[in-house]
């Protein structure tokens, strides 16, 4: 493929995100750091995890986006009486016209290729351990056989961190299979002009679908061609590195408020991450600015305070800032 070529594949891929950001812009007001975050980590192949408190859009967004990109779409409203066959499927006692009965196995809402896991901390962890395997092997094993799910599929969940009771939260094994845990902030003033302004029309707002699930895979695809120096590989592993209170260069925050940092997966999510934000930067390579713009989603969730971390309130995105800050001296 000549440099022309590929030129010409990237601004069509670019031309695609900005049509699919502008679609769920019709009825998502602001939010474009939120929105961006959210369309990097589907590109590259990952699940996301939305928290914020109630009222912000994250289902809203959820659902615009998986309208906009087409395909099947489920959504599952995780509450403490979910059962894993409620999501996965079960198998079910049939009789046929000729009275013989036989089981049949009936797919539950996890096959899709987007699945709106909404409020996921409320279920049990037996029911959100359901969502495992499916997020990291894109398949689904029931009565001892295993059925893969086809196609493009991304588990977009969202949690409330404000209500305890009544809540489980995510153990640190399925944490870290989310690519990236998107924090949904409040609307500036600006924004929430718009929003009150746009309120009786965004109602009536259908969204369109502007790219299917095979673009994605194909806009994925090509960003991982994009090539990534060997310098910036290293300085990623290092970032990773620094977030565990056991290594000799970690910041002093680190070794003071963390009791695990972040698994080999994070240096891949954090690289993958880059490379789809070289692409919709028109870039033909990743710089370091990609990678600090990508680390707090990517690191945020994967890193697990000790109890003074938690008595104190130290934030995890603090915590990234001061590596970061460490992997720039």
């Amino acid at each position: 493929m000549s440099p022309d070529e590929l030129q010409e594949k990237i601004e069509r891929a670019r031309q695609k995100v900005r049509g699919l950001e502008e679609e769920i812009g019709k009825v998502f007001v602001g939010q474009t750091e939120v929105v961006r975050e959210t369309i990097v980590a589907i590109l590259a192949g990952g699940c996301v995890l939305f928290e914020g408190v109630p009222g912000l859009g994250k289902t809203l967004l959820v659902r615009s986006l998986a309208r906009a990109i087409g395909g099947v779409f489920s959504r599952i409203q995780f509450t403490p009486d979910l059962m894993p066959a409620d999501i996965t499927g079960s198998n079910v006692l049939i009789e046929n016209e000729n009275g013989r009965k036989s089981f049949e196995f009936q797919k539950g809402p996890i096959f899709a290729n987007v699945v709106l896991a909404d409020e996921i901390n409320r279920a049990t962890p037996k029911t959100q351990s359901a969502l495992l395997e499916a997020m990291q092997e894109r398949s689904v094993t029931v009565g001892g056989e295993t059925r893969k799910i086809e196609g493009t599929f991304f588990v977009l969940a969202t949690q409330n961190p404000l209500e305890m009771e009544g809540t489980y939260p995510l153990p640190e094994a399925q944490l870290d299979r989310f690519f990236c845990k998107v924090a949904v902030p409040y609307p500036s003033v600006e924004e929430l002009i718009r929003i009150v302004k746009s309120a009786p029309t965004r109602v009536q707002t259908e969204i369109s679908q502007v790219m299917s699930p095979t673009d994605v895979q194909e806009i994925g695809a090509l960003a991982e061609q994009i090539p990534i120096a060997d310098e910036l590989v290293e300085s990623i592993v290092r970032v990773v590195r620094k977030t565990r209170p056991e290594e000799s260069t970690a910041p002093d925050s680190i070794k003071r408020y963390v009791r695990y940092g972040c698994s080999p997966r994070a240096a891949l999510a954090l690289t993958s991450a880059a490379k789809v934000s070289a692409l919709l930067a028109g870039r033909y390579n990743v710089s370091a600015k990609d990678v600090v713009e990508r680390a707090p989603s990517i690191l945020r969730h994967r890193i697990v305070l000790n109890f003074e971390g938690q008595a104190e309130g130290v934030s995890t995105d603090s915590l990234v800032a001061d590596v970061l800050a460490a992997e720039k001296r």
